[in-house]
């Protein structure tokens, strides 16, 4: 599926080549220039990027706080209006099923995910609903959005004449617009700032080709798909599909933030308590950082073992990227390491290759191991 913008850009650019993937369930641009420089725009000014590829569901009726609660991980009961927290949703057996925001709109739930996942979603929540006044409806062909990050983004909105003030994490308002970009209404939500500053920008399909341009004339830089891999897996975020596979369980990714263990019963519930009460589980989402630039392929073994000790395999690779640093080129790598063995700074072998577990997001392991915490670098 061509997301709105994209389509807007292929006609814009017509006779010109556009480079083009699928990303997350949905066709967006791989890059508008080198990727390496618009992943130092998200670090270092403003990036603005397509968020087509995510999808929108919208819960209405009087039961859907009592009933979403008991369907995810997180605490929806007691979320204030205009909020929102990532939760899971499990399967019976405790696997994860999918990842989502969650956000309160007064009126309204809507659950945030990939497109890759929605139709999935969309069937288990219905699957569950028997006699709950719950009605779900799937938006996404309503509604587009639009993605800045970076330390000056709410200046460049402002600029824009989007008048955003200070929001915390999760936070979503509908802002007062004086923009040139024929915007009627639209909604800002601040992300989770993990840990660059971002926002997203929901608005109407027909808006967000005017909206983009004004956001790229208020100083925002174009930003690919190859650019958000590379914040992504910087910033340790797992993706769904990819990190996070449905024979995970929720303590084994580390994303502790979706979990709320005083909310109440809920799908899986029983196994997430069971492995809290009991002990940890015995992998553990973790970082992985190698000089150069090795070919190393997710799905790559990762072997323990130092000198004179028998070499075993202990995780595996899930998603690798390349960053230029002042220092040279740096692989970093995100999987599941044994928990006794995925502590920062110990050495393991990833095909062949030397790496160090990294602590999440990525940062120097130790000092004297890395000039400077790789996101705060000028890369």
């Amino acid at each position: 599926m061509l997301t709105p913008l994209q389509d807007a850009l292929r006609a814009q650019l017509a006779g010109q080549p556009v480079r083009e993937t699928d990303y997350r369930g949905a066709t967006t641009a791989t890059s508008f220039s080198d990727a390496h420089d618009e992943f130092s725009a998200l670090l270092n000014g403003c990036g603005i990027y397509d968020l087509g590829f995510r999808a929108r569901i919208s819960l209405t009726g009087s039961d859907r706080v009592r009933w979403l609660n008991g369907m995810v991980t997180n605490n929806i009961r007691d979320l204030a209006a205009g909020r929102g927290v990532y939760a899971f949703l499990l399967n019976p057996q405790g696997r994860i099923l999918g990842d989502m925001f969650v956000y309160n709109q007064s009126e309204a739930l809507t659950v945030e995910t990939d497109r890759s996942q929605v139709e999935k979603i969309v069937a288990t929540f219905d699957h569950y609903i028997i006699m709950d006044d719950v009605e779900v409806t799937n938006v996404s062909e309503q509604q587009t959005a639009l993605g800045l990050a970076g330390p000056k983004s709410r200046a460049i909105l402002n600029a824009a004449g989007i008048e955003v003030p200070e929001l915390q994490p999760l936070q979503m308002i509908t802002p007062e617009c004086n923009c040139d970009c024929g915007c009627l209404r639209c909604t800002v939500v601040r992300g989770e700032d993990a840990p660059q500053e971002s926002y997203e920008i929901w608005l109407a399909l027909k808006d967000a080709y005017n909206t983009w341009r004004a956001l790229l004339a208020a100083g925002a830089r174009p930003v690919g798909s190859e650019a958000l891999e590379m914040q992504r897996i910087a910033n340790g975020i797992p993706l769904y599909g990819v990190d996070i596979r449905e024979r995970d369980l929720p303590q084994e990714t580390e994303q502790m933030r979706a979990l709320n263990f005083n909310k109440g019963c809920y799908v899986g519930q029983e196994i997430v308590e069971r492995i809290r009460s009991r002990g940890n589980v015995h992998r553990k989402f973790a970082g992985f950082l190698m000089e150069g630039a090795p070919a190393i392929p997710a799905g790559s073994k990762i072997i323990s073992g130092k000198a004179g000790e028998e070499e075993k395999e202990v995780g595996e690779i899930t998603s690798v990227a390349v960053l230029r640093t002042p220092s040279g080129e740096r692989t970093l790598a995100l999987g599941y390491i044994r928990r006794e063995v995925g502590v920062p700074g110990r050495e393991v072998t990833i095909g062949g290759v030397k790496a160090t577990v990294i602590k999440l997001p990525f940062e120097s392991p130790a000092p004297g191991q890395a000039e400077e915490a790789l996101l705060h670098q000028s890369l």
